[in-house]
């Protein structure tokens, strides 16, 4: 006798996430609420790393490939107790590049927001990580928002990450370009920065904004040392 075939299907959404969310725009992206108590990170560590250094003065990011921290944006719920012990997390780092789709874009800045609310609602200090990838998700040419930067509050401290990311003369343009569209709609207090600041990049923003720079991790590897 053939066995029947179960028809349960995984929708993929993870509904649970934004139970009790608040949304944002009319694109309803899940928002990470502006903390109440701003804090700055001693360190940030990639999430694959982090069993390298203490929690007490830790803080994990997520500025790697996707597969490292796959885990987490699968099952959640199975680090709860574990971020509760570090400084704070940085909101995932899902991956976003110029040339994805949009709407696939527009999914993964859905997925980081919703993975970083849903941790803070349980009581994790959540960074919100702003990314963005081609010029649709940090103008309004073609949508009515401004997606990379719907569910993070303005007048508040956020993290950015260049490592990777102004490789070439183009990456900069397009870097710098996203940089200027999050500081003029976010109008942050405090920009934590993973990755280098080249002056070509940031040095027309540096006297109206606080930014803090983090070595990635493969330069601590080397004895580099954090440039604040």
């Amino acid at each position: 006798m053939r066995k029947k075939k179960s028809a349960t299907l995984n929708d993929g959404c993870n509904p649970e996430l934004v139970a009790g969310a608040r949304f944002d725009g009319d694109l309803e992206i899940p928002s990470i609420v502006k903390p109440e108590k701003v804090i700055i990170p001693d360190n940030i560590v990639p999430f694959s790393e982090r069993k390298k250094c203490s929690p007490l003065n830790s803080t994990i990011g997520f500025f790697e490939m996707d597969e490292k921290f796959a885990d987490v944006l699968i099952s959640p719920d199975k680090y709860i107790d574990e971020f509760l012990s570090y400084q704070a997390i940085v909101s995932p780092d899902c991956s976003l590049y110029r040339n994805m789709p949009l709407s696939a874009q527009i999914t993964n800045i859905y997925r980081s927001r919703a993975i970083g609310g849903y941790y803070q609602r349980k009581g994790v200090h959540v960074i919100p990580l702003i990314r963005w990838g081609s010029e649709d998700t940090y103008t309004t040419r073609k949508l009515p928002e401004k997606v990379a930067f719907l569910g993070v509050e303005k007048q508040s401290i956020l993290a950015i990450g260049t490592y990777g990311c102004i490789q070439s003369k183009e990456d900069k343009y397009f870097f710098k370009s996203g940089l200027e569209s999050m500081l003029e709609t976010l109008e942050p207090n405090t920009v934590l920065v993973y990755g280098s600041m080249p002056k070509s990049v940031f040095g027309d923003y540096m006297t109206n904004t606080k930014f803090i720079q983090y070595d990635n991790w493969t330069t601590l590897k080397h004895g580099g040392e954090k440039n604040r």
